[in-house]
């Protein structure tokens, strides 16, 4: 990924937070890409960012503007749900 994403949101402040997001939906895409299964604990460990935030950048990956990708989720029971990125061939910043 190498475009500046625009994000959105009642909370959001451009100014103050598109750097961070942008690092944050490109560290976890990286960690993503290989096409393994992980919990939102695994991604945190690899990432240090917070569940909640690997979370929404997980559905923002499946958003048409950041590529429209496949984000498998399977509830393994417990609360406890894995993911799993599947790239449509898009990168993050609409090239191949």
């Amino acid at each position: 990924m190498t475009a500046a994403w625009i994000f959105d949101g009642s909370d959001y402040v451009p100014a103050a937070d598109n750097a961070r997001l942008n690092s944050q939906l490109q560290r976890i895409w990286n960690v993503m890409l290989d096409g393994k299964w992980r919990t939102l604990a695994q991604i945190e460990k690899l990432t240090g960012d917070p569940p909640a935030s690997i979370s929404a950048q997980l559905r923002h990956m499946r958003k048409p503007r950041f590529g429209g990708h496949t984000v498998r989720k399977l509830n393994s029971g417990g609360g406890l749900f894995w993911y799993k990125l599947v790239p449509n061939g898009v990168l993050l910043d609409g090239h191949r």
